[in-house]
């Protein structure tokens, strides 16, 4: 078995907030993420796959193609939108980096299993400090 990942990055906007709760309490639990005026990141983003090696190609998979699949699914809904109101597969979740590993593995699931391999992890590093990783159920 061979691990193979994939780096990609996007930027996006978001705000982290519980709507049940005023502006001043959302304030208090997530900081400068609450801002109602939205703020941003430049993310990285990193898939793993896991399969074994096609005597054929030498290839686990072609980077190409995995590529291709993460832009489409993935990078393109995400790349310079506001996460909270723009992407269809955040809609009614709250949008923590958390969050965002799983959406991006249910969309990234099916279609590399497609290419004949499996999805082992979706990482996401949303700022210097903080990464989320996500390995499925």
């Amino acid at each position: 078995m061979v691990y193979l990942t994939r780096r990609e990055r996007f930027s996006a906007a978001h705000r982290l907030f519980n709507p049940a709760l005023s502006d001043a309490e959302n304030e208090q639990i997530y900081g400068p993420c609450s801002n109602p005026r939205w703020h941003g990141h430049n993310y990285l983003l990193w898939i793993t796959v896991r399969g074994e090696v096609n005597s054929a190609t030498g290839y686990v998979v072609d980077m190409k193609m995995l590529s291709r699949v993460i832009r489409e699914k993935v990078i393109a809904k995400l790349d310079h939108k506001n996460i909270n109101t723009e992407v269809d597969f955040m809609k009614d979740r709250f949008v923590s980096t958390e969050n965002l590993a799983i959406g991006i593995w249910k969309e990234l699931e099916q279609p590399i299993r497609e290419l004949d391999v499996d999805l082992h992890a979706v990482k996401i590093q949303e700022t210097e400090n903080n990464v989320a990783e996500y390995f499925g159920n």
